[in-house]
């Protein structure tokens, strides 16, 4: 059969209602779904009620008649079909999943993935233990669908979690059920129309797919989907899809109860309500072949009272799905939707403004294009809809061979070797390369842990061909794994380590000099060659003595020097760190304390010197210089009077400090009233600082200077 050229793949979608069967075909588009064509035929008889099927010939034949219809159109021959499943026994069950992430890289689709049917399994395994409670404990369920709820990372929620990194990420989801008559019933109708399923749904999954997108979906709506047997509803509120809920009334008791007023069979009736709609009389022919004609207030008159108790069990179901309260909107899709009044009497009941019950038709069809002269209108968002949830998801079941074993796979479209072997219990780390055993071990009192070798990956063929963990998969593959292999155990040395590759810096004789840091493993010294083992305690050292000093450089030191590390007088053990200075000497240097009581002495005699008049000075110059001063004391008239004592307030240490007696002062006055025990050193060097800055001894001080003193810690 040769058909006609399109942009896309074709996709073959089956809306099966309760009083026609609508055959939809298209393709995607960018961000538009071209219909190419669509067929609709209603049953012949009532072989489904209440969207149930009664008679699974008849509605076979009807899909047949609906699928060849649409091959003379397109020009194609259809093998799979997708569906929607409706019913008066809707089970759902809300979970969460949320499990730690163990990837180093970033949140892909197949771990999305992953999470997702983790959340569909755990769901069917709750909804299993809670049926065993009840009297459906003999009836046996389909899952039909499962609509994300929200995504958490880290446990916030995520509106989509591909391409983050994460600790954990986690799912709330809703998953669906029917009883396997329903869902065996539409398998074989399609089967004997020479179809089969690829993809199935429930009909309130599809229809919000077109008639609530996800940008309206932050806001609490409901949709209403009446059909002819069942109303589906939806309820969406905070970006996601909260609830699933159905009841068994919908456009066919209207036509119930115009066949028993009108007195005719049930097509014409269904005839009837049609007509009213669009015009004020209707004429038709009753039971008794008596021509009649009624009007349209008559009919609305006869089925008000239906359409409000249909509008009271709409509402009442929303409130139940939305936690007991009204939405804030409702969206009304579907052929029963259409009735005059209904959506009037649903916005009554639920306590808010009419205008915000409303049908959704082709307004919400902007992105669906159709290359026939369809109307677009509020009959069509559910068979459009069963089309756009083939590329959201596809759930039928298929079969795999998997290492010689027969593997029934419930198929989302998106199948790949690792869902196969998910499903058999194969060892996840069979599938993924295995590192060799780790090394553990302390550095400086802080853990490290070293990784094995990597080993080598499953090997993995489909249908003898090589492939990986996320190759697809397909009805009937045969599909073999070879487990993968651990890798060689972790092997470190100490001179692998970053901090032992860290030189010491020292000045020997001032000539710089780099010197490797030695390990103490377990307590004992070792080599940077030294193979690190399970559980040792390592630390790296951060000075060396004199003694290894010399040893590093090679020398042996004259016994008769004197050796000084940062000027004090040391021996072959005195501890030498980072930027320490080291001298050999035969000269004795003067220590800091030395040079401070030098400081001090030197001060002392000034101090004499300002507070002695200049006679008695005089009395201890030479001869010559008397002479000198006399002829200056000449000069000046008489002698220089003596200075009067001063007041000095600074800092020291940042606590306040006051130096009295003197008419001066220098900075290792300080000393003299400050508590600093200068016979008892605890550190290297005395730091002096003045107004920040180094200070010599005999520098002034005055006024409000900042002084610090302490001693520079080893």
């Amino acid at each position: 059969m040769e058909g006609k050229r399109y942009g896309g793949p074709l996709v073959f979608g089956l809306d099966i209602g309760t009083r026609s069967i609508v055959g939809t075909v298209g393709y995607k588009s960018g961000n538009q779904f071209i219909v190419a064509a669509q067929r609709v035929k209603e049953h012949e008889t009532r072989a489904m009620l209440d969207g149930q099927i009664h008679d699974i010939h008849k509605v076979g034949d009807t899909i047949a008649n609906v699928k060849a219809q649409l091959e003379a159109a397109t020009g194609r021959r259809f093998r799979e079909v997708c569906i929607a499943a409706a019913g008066r026994v809707l089970r759902t069950v809300t979970t969460h999943v949320e499990y730690p992430f163990t990837g180093d890289g970033e949140i892909s689709q197949e771990d999305i993935y992953s999470l997702v049917s983790a959340g569909v399994e755990k769901a069917y395994r709750e909804f299993l233990e809670k049926k065993e409670e009840t009297e459906e404990v003999e009836i046996h369920f389909y899952c039909v669908g499962h609509s994300v709820v929200r995504y958490y990372l880290n446990g916030y929620p995520m509106g989509n979690l591909e391409g983050h990194k994460a600790r954990t990420i986690g799912v709330d989801l809703i998953a669906t059920f029917l009883p396997d008559d329903v869902v065996d019933g539409l398998y074989k109708s399609v089967e004997l129309a020479g179809l089969s399923v690829s993809s199935l749904t429930l009909e309130p999954i599809a229809a919000i797919q077109l008639a609530i997108p996800e940008r309206f979906r932050m806001l609490n709506i409901a949709l209403l989907d009446v059909g002819a047997g069942t109303t589906d509803i939806s309820i969406t509120n905070d970006g996601c899809i909260l609830a699933y809920g159905m009841i068994p009334v919908a456009g066919d008791v209207l036509t119930e109860a115009i066949a028993r007023h009108c007195l005719v069979d049930f097509a014409t009736a269904e005839k009837i309500k049609q007509d009213a709609g669009v015009m004020e009389t209707v004429s038709f022919t009753d039971i008794l072949l008596l021509p009649q004609t009624i009007s349209s207030q008559e009919i609305r008159q006869a089925t008000a009272h239906l359409i409000e108790d249909m509008a009271s069990q709409a509402a009442e179901k929303i409130r139940e799905l939305n936690g007991g309260r009204p939405v804030s909107a409702v969206f009304v899709v579907g052929g029963g939707g259409k009735m005059p009044g209904y959506t009037e009497a649903v916005a009554e009941k639920l306590g808010i403004a009419k205008e915000r019950v409303a049908l959704r038709g082709e307004e919400v069809m902007q992105q669906i294009v159709f290359e026939e002269d369809i109307k677009k209108d509020s009959l069509l968002v559910t068979p459009v809809g069963i089309c756009l949830n083939f590329y959201e998801q596809s759930n039928n079941f298929i079969f795999v061979n998997f290492n010689d074993s027969r593997v029934k796979i419930y198929d989302n479209s998106r199948l790949t070797v690792a869902d196969a072997a998910m499903q058999v219990q194969f060892p996840n780390d069979g599938l993924f390369p295995k590192r060799g055993k780790e090394l553990n071990f302390t550095i400086n009192g802080t853990h490290r842990m070293a990784r094995g070798q990597i080993g080598e990956a499953a090997v993995i063929t489909i249908n003898g061909q090589p492939a990986d963990i996320y190759s697809s998969i397909h009805a009937n593959d045969i599909i073999r794994v070879i487990e993968s292999t651990a890798g060689e155990r972790a092997h470190l040395n100490i001179g692998d380590l970053p901090e032992s590759s860290e030189s010491l810096t020292v000045y020997v004789n001032d000539k710089k000099v780099e010197v490797p840091r030695f390990a103490s493993v377990n307590g004992v010294l070792k080599s940077n060659y030294y193979e690190i083992q399970e559980g040792d305690r390592i630390e790296i050292l951060n000075y060396y003595t004199v003694g290894q000093i010399a040893e590093f450089m090679d020398i042996m030191p004259d016994p008769r020097f004197n050796v000084y590390v940062n000027n004090k007088l040391a021996g072959k053990d005195t501890p030498v760190y980072e930027n320490f200075s080291v001298l050999w000497t035969l000269e004795t240097i003067p220590s800091p304390l030395q040079e401070l009581e030098k400081a001090r002495d030197a001060r002392s005699l000034a101090q004499e010197v300002e507070e002695a008049p200049y006679g008695d000075l005089a009395e201890e110059e030479e001869p010559g210089q008397q002479e000198e001063s006399l002829e200056d004391e000449k000069e000046a008239g008489d002698k220089a009077p003596a200075r009067e004592p001063v007041e000095v307030q600074l800092f020291v240490n940042k606590s306040p400090v006051v130096l009295r007696g003197k008419p001066s002062y220098v900075y290792v006055d300080v000393f003299d009233v400050i508590d600093f025990d200068l016979s008892r050193p605890q550190g290297r060097d005395i730091v002096t600082n003045l107004n920040g800055r180094r200070a010599q001894y005999m520098e002034p001080i005055g006024n409000g200077d900042m002084i610090e003193i302490y001693w520079e810690k080893i």
